[in-house]
C-alpha cells in the first residue's frame, strides 16, 4: 500500500497493492498499521456508500461540526468519481484551498480527508458507486453543514457546469465560503 501526501499535506491518497491472476485481483483495501505510519490514526466508526445513477451528480461540499466533526477513506466500488477537499481550518496555512483527485473502481485508489475539510465529488461516469469509511462523530443532522461547491472564491475546476450538475437540494443553496463562521 502507499499513501501519497498531496498538496495539502493533512490529505492522503491512499494507493492499495492489488495482487492479480487469471480469476481477478485480491486487495487490502485498509491498513491501520500502515495507515498509521503515514500519520492517519483516525478510529473508523462507520461506514457509508452512495450510488449515483447520473454522470455530473455532485454529492457536497459537505462536513460536520464538533463534537461530530468527521474524518474520511473514500473508494469508488463502481464508476469514476473527482473526489474535492477543501481546507476548512481557520488556523492552517492552506486554509481556503482544496485537494481534488480522480478515483475509480479501476484503479482503487482511495482519498484520506481529515477532520477540518469540506468534501464532495461529482460523478465521471453513471452507475457510480462509492464507499467510505468516516472516523470522529457519527452522522448528525444537527451538526451537518455544507459549503457551495462552484463557489468561485474556491477556484475548484469542476467537470461539470452548473446547469448540467445534479445536486441535491440542500447544496443547491449552500453558503459560500465567505460566509462561513469559524467552524475549525
Amino acid at each position: 500500500m502507499q499513501v501519497i501526501d498531496q498538496a495539502i499535506p493533512a490529505v492522503k491518497l491512499v494507493i492499495p497493492k492489488r495482487h492479480g491472476d487469471a480469476r481477478g485481483w485480491f486487495s487490502e483495501t485498509y491498513r491501520a498499521d500502515i495507515l498509521a505510519a503515514y500519520g492517519v490514526e483516525d478510529h473508523f466508526i462507520q461506514d457509508n456508500q452512495s450510488f449515483s445513477a447520473q454522470q455530473g451528480t455532485v454529492r457536497g461540499l459537505h462536513f460536520q461540526r464538533h463534537p461530530f466533526a468527521q474524518a474520511k477513506l473514500i473508494r469508488v466500488l463502481a464508476g469514476a468519481i473527482l473526489d474535492v477537499a477543501v481546507d476548512l481550518r481557520r488556523d492552517s496555512p492552506t486554509y481556503g484551498r482544496h485537494v481534488a483527485a480522480r478515483l475509480d473502481a479501476a484503479n482503487g485508489h482511495q482519498l484520506y480527508v481529515p477532520i477540518g475539510f469540506g468534501h464532495g465529488f461529482c460523478t465521471l461516469e453513471p452507475d457510480t458507486m462509492v464507499a467510505y469509511k468516516v472516523a470522529g462523530g457519527v452522522y448528525s443532522p444537527e451538526h451537518d453543514g455544507n459549503l457551495l461547491w462552484n463557489d468561485p472564491d474556491l477556484g475548484i475546476d469542476w467537470p461539470v457546469s452548473e446547469a448540467e450538475a445534479q445536486l441535491s437540494a440542500k447544496d443547491k443553496v449552500a453558503p459560500r465560503f465567505a460566509d462561513l463562521p469559524t467552524l475549525f
